[in-house]
């Protein structure tokens, strides 16, 4: 669970932005979308070696 507290005198759109900051630093919006189809183990191994491709070209 993801929880943000309120300090006092903090309006209720800094809680918001606080709110939204957390979830996306803790990823749970991007393992929603990958969890939201169903993807076969094949296409999950033809994306990983292109990302590890694409680290690789960064590198040089």
């Amino acid at each position: 669970m993801t929880y943000v507290k309120a300090e006092p005198g903090e309006s209720s759109d800094s809680l918001i932005r606080k709110f939204t900051r957390k979830v996306m630093n803790d990823g749970i919006l991007l393992e929603l979308k990958e969890k939201e189809f169903y993807k076969k183990p094949s296409e999950k191994k033809k994306e990983k070696l292109k990302e590890l491709k694409k680290r690789k070209f960064r590198r040089y």
